[in-house]
């Protein structure tokens, strides 16, 4: 069989690369929590922080439920983060049903408790309602949030950014502006909602740069857990699932080991590719779940300090 010029140079690729994803060791990483409901979960969760730690992330962050209703959980959990780890810890706040007084308190709270990390968010509307409104004296927005913090304390701020626009807004021109207002009132870093394909990464990455914002953002990654799961919480913030990964977990949802299995090779090599095209930091959606984030860490070559020593 005669190869065409195409066809070698293809071939000349696979062969020159590795068989796994491995990238130089240049990576970070960071991981995101939510705050347990029961002793068992709480135990879940910790079990999952004690096995991400080696991995040296840049920070782990905790989730702050919809109206504040996981508010004492949430501190629980990343006061102990800060205190029994040498991982940094950054708390979401939101302002949803909180007045900025409010939000002021825990602020200081997080800062007395050595949080010096926060994930500032507008939030989602709570149950039922279409559209965010703010409480009488409440912010009304992630930027108003942003700037309260920045007046309060010194606090590293990351906010959230939308590669396929946020499902609110009138228009992605709107979605980037929403952006520039929460940089300009001293975000530091955007970190995204999860996608499936490196492209809509660089593509929103492109537009941020036309725009003029000099933000650093970093990918938000979601290891395909549950795909049915996966599918109605990708429907509900604007975020495209292509068709070949539905065909790639077809047959799986009984099958959780050869799930995982796919789930971290498909995450990793999305990863690889996002590296490829200039990212060094990720973000990972654990779900409170170690395995699939440790196991696409170790493609990547993020692995403890001992392991890469030997």
């Amino acid at each position: 069989m005669t190869l065409s010029l195409n066809q070698m140079a293809e071939a000349a690729r696979a062969l020159d690369g590795p068989l796994f994803a491995d990238v130089p060791g240049d990576l970070a990483v960071s991981f995101e929590f939510f705050p347990p409901k029961t002793p068992a979960m709480h135990d879940a969760l910790w079990q999952a922080v004690e096995t991400l730690v080696p991995l040296n992330p840049r920070f782990f962050s905790v989730t702050y439920g919809a109206g504040g209703t996981t508010r004492e959980r949430t501190h629980a959990t990343v006061a102990r983060i800060a205190a029994e780890t040498p991982v940094p810890a950054a708390a979401h706040l939101t302002c949803v049903n909180a007045t900025a007084e409010e939000l002021d308190v825990i602020a200081d709270e997080y800062w007395h408790a050595g949080v010096r990390h926060i994930v500032a968010l507008r939030g989602d509307p709570p149950g039922g309602e279409a559209s965010f409104t703010p409480v009488a004296g409440g912010h009304a927005s992630a930027a108003d949030l942003v700037k309260a913090l920045r007046k309060r304390h010194p606090f590293e701020i990351s906010v959230s950014c939308y590669p396929e626009t946020h499902p609110e807004a009138p228009s992605p021109t709107a979605d980037l502006e929403a952006l520039k207002a929460k940089h300009d009132a001293g975000a530091s870093r955007a970190i995204s909602q999860f996608f499936f394909e490196p492209d809509t990464f660089f593509r929103f990455r492109d537009k941020v740069a036309a725009a003029g914002l000099d933000v650093e953002l970093v990918p938000g990654i979601l290891p395909v857990t549950n795909f049915a799961n996966l599918t109605r919480m990708a429907a509900g913030c604007n975020t495209n699932v292509p068709a070949w990964m539905a065909k790639l977990f077809a047959g799986l949802d009984d099958k959780p080991a050869a799930r995982q299995l796919v789930a971290a090779t498909v995450a990793a090599e999305l990863a690889r590719r996002l590296y490829a095209g200039g990212v060094r930091h990720f973000h990972f959606y654990t779900l409170n779940r170690a395995e699939l984030s440790y196991a696409i860490c170790h493609l990547l070559g993020v692995r403890p300090a001992e392991v890469l020593a030997a």
